[in-house]
């Protein structure tokens, strides 16, 4: 059950230190003058999803997830 801890916990390490990265490449939510003029609505605002950002606010979500869930088992498995 330890080897099972120290795996989980070097896992979490390796999370934590992506989510942090992935976190600081995307670019800020700020709309700026573009919102106001309708750019938002253009090629690359409708494909969001198949761009680099679109991908790395997939794996953010997927990371972030694993980061709870694995928190939560450590924490439970602390007894």
């Amino acid at each position: 059950m330890e080897v099972l801890r120290i795996v989980l916990t070097v896992i979490f390490l390796i999370i934590s230190i992506a989510l942090t990265a992935i976190v600081l490449m995307q670019e800020g939510k700020q709309a700026g003058l573009g919102a106001i003029s309708g750019a938002a609505e253009s090629y690359w605002g409708k494909n969001r999803g198949r761009s680099m950002e679109g991908t790395l606010e997939k794996i953010t979500k997927v990371l972030a997830v694993l980061f709870i869930v694995i928190a939560v088992i450590l924490n439970i498995n602390k007894f």
